[in-house]
């Protein structure tokens, strides 16, 4: 009888994924030390490799590395949301060429099973040079037999120079994983955060060998059966299977940070219909409804001087629902019941929540039942589709321009608008 064959996952991740997107249309900045900044250009979200090494931190707020960008010439550039996704759908959609099963992990990321498959090596730099050609996103390839043994991997592939962007991490002797293992600090491992990485140290846990080699039962006693999951995933016993179709949301949150200061009631109320149209379109994605609507409002916590006000309230449903009019009403309502002129906001948003198949629910014997919309909301969804997002809105949607995200250094967005496109 032969022995089972040795599972062999694939991850696959884009190097530096937003500043990767932007260079690919700007060929000029190839050399260039950039950065992209979260919403309303807040914070450094990527880095270049150039801007790694002047000393830019992941999630540093930008006003604090503006004297560090003059004095080396640091381009930062807003997010693009919707370039990254469409580059993000190119590269998966190329991915799933070498393999049927697969799992989208993140926007960047991506599991493959190349279990059985033969010359995993040749295989990866194919791939590799595949999405290279077609989009020119730089990739790298981590392989191993379980999730968290192929994040380590990906990390060696990023990491060495010598690997070329990808290595096998089955291909290695027992001992050769030993010395990997106990070079790899314990903070590289898949879900070990800095806190972490505080407390395991208190426990003689520095790396990844130390943790894979850690007494089980302490360990599950002192950080739950997940810790315990990540150290037998690093024994090559596979506890996370691929997730090849993503599981239905539970709760649905849609909520942003406003560009400009807030004060007024239209306004907010404004903000919060873009906020259901998003929300309710998720929700009829996944064919399902919801019986709970939860509004929120924020004022600036960061700023002291002002006067702070952080209201929530959430009301049961007659019946569960995913038609926007209808939900749009409700926040309407819950915003206007929260509304007091004296302050000023910084942040809005809604929570769908006890959501359920369009096929499961439940009558009321004393409540007649409400005009079917879902073939109003089919339609709005297919013009949007078609459209792009926004192409068809309610009416109380898009009036007021004074809360939309900053976005003072966008890209065009060179893939998903015909009057982007660029020139050659």
């Amino acid at each position: 009888m032969l022995p089972p064959t040795q599972q062999a996952l694939a991850l696959v991740d884009c190097n530096n994924f937003y500043v990767s997107c932007e260079r690919i249309f700007r060929p000029d900045l190839a050399r260039v030390p950039m950065v992209v900044l979260s919403n309303n250009d807040g914070c450094v979200v990527s880095r270049s490799n150039e801007a790694k090494a002047l000393g830019i931190k992941m999630g540093q707020p930008w006003f604090e590395c503006k004297a560090l960008a003059e004095e080396h010439g640091i381009l930062a550039m807003s997010s693009n949301y919707a370039l990254y996704a469409d580059m993000s759908n190119r590269v998966m959609s190329i991915l799933r060429d070498f393999a049927p099963q697969c799992e989208v992990y993140s926007i960047d990321e991506c599991f493959v099973d190349l279990t059985g498959l033969p010359r995993l090596r040749e295989l990866s730099y194919a791939m590799r040079e595949r999405v290279g050609l077609w989009t020119g996103m730089p990739v790298c390839v981590g392989i191993g037999p379980t999730k968290t043994l192929a994040k380590l991997a990906n990390h060696v592939a990023k990491k060495h120079p010598r690997s070329k962007g990808v290595f096998n991490y089955n291909a290695l002797t027992a001992e050769q994983k030993k010395q990997l293992l106990s070079r790899l600090p314990v903070e590289e491992v898949w879900g070990v955060g800095r806190k972490l990485t505080q407390r395991l140290a208190q426990r003689g846990v520095h790396t990844a060998f130390d943790l894979r080699e850690a007494h089980l039962p302490t360990l599950r006693a002192e950080f739950g059966v997940v810790m315990e999951k990540t150290q037998r995933e690093l024994q090559e016993i596979p506890c996370m299977p691929l997730d090849q179709v993503p599981a239905d949301k539970k709760q649905i949150i849609s909520s942003r940070s406003f560009g400009g200061k807030v004060t007024e009631l239209p306004v907010l109320q404004d903000a919060l219909s873009t906020f259901v149209a998003n929300a309710c379109a998720k929700l009829r994605a996944q064919n399902s409804h919801a019986a709970v609507i939860q509004v929120f409002l924020q004022t600036n916590r960061f700023r002291k001087d002002l006067p702070q006000y952080m209201p929530s309230l959430a009301v049961p449903l007659p019946y569960p629902t995913n038609d926007s009019l209808e939900v749009n009403r409700w926040v309407a309502y819950l915003c206007e019941r929260m509304f007091k002129p004296d302050y000023t906001y910084k942040k809005a948003g809604i929570v769908l929540s006890e959501i359920s198949p369009v096929t499961q629910r439940q009558g009321d014997l004393l409540e007649a039942d409400k005009p079917d919309q879902h073939k109003l909301m089919q339609a709005l969804d297919q013009l949007n589709a078609r459209y792009g997002r926004g192409a068809v809105k309610v009416s109380t949607q898009g009036a007021y321009a004074g809360w939309q995200m900053k976005q003072e250094r966008k890209s065009p967005n060179y893939t998903t608008s015909w009057a982007d496109l660029p020139w050659v």
